[in-house]
Order: C-alpha cells, then sequence, then structure tokens
C-alpha cells in the first residue's frame, strides 16, 4: 500500500506540473458534456468481450470511473491494429480515419518506458493491475510438473500471436513446437481442456482463471521463459498528453476503487485473482 501512494502522489505531482492549457477532452469538457468516452479492446476476455454488448472487468472500471467523476460512461471498443503505437494513435490522440474516436481515456496500456518514449502525444499512468502468463495443466496427464521437459509429448495448445503460444514455440529450443495447437483465442484453448482434448496451455493468467478456475483436474502454474518480463507487465490507462486535470481526477477515483475494495470485487464477479501493480 505504501507503494501504490507514492506510484500515486508521485503521478498527480506530475499532473500538476503540467500546467492549465488544457486540450479539448479535459475534465471541464467531460463534465460539460456529462459523457467520459471510454475506449476498450475488442473481445478482450475477461477485460472486455462482446461486440453488441460488451462486458468484462475494463468495461466496470471504465463505469466506476465515469461514476466518480459524475458523468456517465461512453464505450468505444476496437479491434487492435497492428501495434500499440496505432491504438494510441487511433483511439487517445488523434482518430481512426474512418472517424471513430479518440476516446478521452484508453484502458489497458501497458505501463512500460518503451511504450511512454514512443508516444509522446498521450500520458500513460493509473496502473491498476500486473498481467502475467502461466500455464495450466490437467494434472491426471502432467501430475508432477517441474519444467518443459514434463511436457514432451503432451497436446499443448495457445492462441495464435499471444504470448503464451511465443512461450511454448520457445521453449526447450522449440521442441515442444508440433505439440502445440494454435487456437484464435485462449478460451478456445480452455474449451479444448475442458473436453480433454489438449492437456495444457499457455495464456494470460487472467484469460486461464476466468476460463479454467473451479474446473476439476485443473492446475495453475507459473511459467519461467527468458522472453517474458520477469514480473510481467503493468497495465494502467492512456489519455492524450496535456489533459492534466482529467488524468488527477481518472487517477483519483482509481485509488478511491482501490482503497474501498470496489477494484477487488469486479475482478472476483469474473473469476479473476487481482493482483496489485
Amino acid at each position: 500500500m505504501r507503494i501504490q501512494r507514492k506510484i500515486l502522489s508521485g503521478l498527480l505531482a506530475a499532473f500538476f506540473t503540467l500546467g492549465a492549457n488544457f486540450a479539448q477532452a479535459d475534465l471541464a469538457t467531460v463534465k460539460e458534456k456529462g459523457v467520459l468516452k471510454v475506449a476498450v479492446y475488442h473481445d478482450f476476455t475477461p477485460f472486455s468481450n462482446g461486440r453488441t454488448k460488451t462486458t468484462g472487468i475494463d468495461v466496470e472500471i471504465a463505469e466506476g470511473l465515469a461514476q466518480k467523476l459524475g458523468v456517465k460512461m461512453s464505450l468505444l471498443p476496437f479491434d487492435a491494429g497492428e501495434n500499440l503505437n496505432d491504438d494510441l494513435r487511433n483511439m487517445v490522440w488523434k482518430g481512426h480515419y474512418m472517424g471513430y474516436g479518440p476516446a478521452d481515456v484508453m484502458l489497458h496500456v501497458p505501463v512500460d518506458p518503451v511504450v511512454i518514449n514512443q508516444n509522446r502525444q498521450v500520458t500513460i499512468f493509473a496502473p491498476y493491475y500486473r498481467e502475467t502468463v502461466i500455464m495450466a495443466l490437467h494434472t491426471k496427464r502432467i501430475p508432477n510438473f517441474a519444467n518443459f521437459n514434463d511436457l514432451s509429448n503432451k497436446r499443448l495448445c495457445a492462441a495464435k500471436g499471444e504470448a503464451g503460444a511465443n512461450v511454448l514455440f520457445a521453449a526447450n529450443n522449440g521442441s515442444l513446437v508440433n505439440q502445440v495447437k494454435i487456437m484464435n483465442n485462449a478460451q478456445e484453448c480452455a474449451d479444448l481442456m475442458i473436453k480433454g482434448e489438449v492437456d495444457g496451455m499457455a495464456a494470460r493468467r487472467a484469460e486461464i482463471e476466468a476460463a479454467l478456475t473451479g474446473q476439476p483436474d485443473m492446475q495453475l502454474v507459473p511459467v519461467d521463459s527468458p522472453i517474458l518480463p520477469p514480473k510481467g507487465w503493468i497495465i494502467g490507462m492512456a489519455i492524450k498528453e496535456g489533459n492534466a486535470s482529467l488524468g488527477e481526477a481518472l487517477a483519483i477515483a482509481l485509488d478511491q476503487m482501490r482503497r474501498s475494495g470496489e477494484l477487488d470485487d469486479i475482478f472476483r464477479k469474473y473469476k479473476v485473482q487481482f493482483v496489485s501493480p
């Protein structure tokens, strides 16, 4: 908690030094319109899922933030671009060339020095979760997992283009590649796990917990891989650079949600363990 308070204090101090020349989507404009426009990813279970009625952890966090700002929440779900820089351009500081966006704030943005340095048009702040990659293993088929050697000749699964797939492909000098079934998303891998058609899967912790918590004969194990950040990824939000008062208000609202237990309750609702950044 002491570390979290230091982070918040540092964030607020940084915002206060930005000055009073606020851009269009700053706090006064948001309050005047009575709406906070929030960008979330399409098909990003359990954080945001559903094309017609989007639900998930990030959606409920967005609702909580808007409520504490005293405005309504307007969701802007979007498909991920080729890279995060595209997403930040389209949804935070410029808007898509098709006329969609920008939002006032985008959720689920890595609070990462490289990303921050590459995107000076935005402010990335307010960490609210730490994401990691783990494995789910069928205990009857892989009863004693110590390392990737124990996965030899086992049926494995991962989502296309995701970190879990990269981990399995890189493991044991690539010896597991032919054992990995690639699906469109982690939920499809989880469905195969439940049916007994694969013995193990690798994916983001939140995806696995949401899909497999409470399922019999499943164990969740950490992954040690040189291609992963040793402590995972810190996840926060992004606003357009210069919108200091909006950022300050959002940081305070998020801290209120954390202190009240509301953040824990949201994660628990979706069967995900809240991991503090």
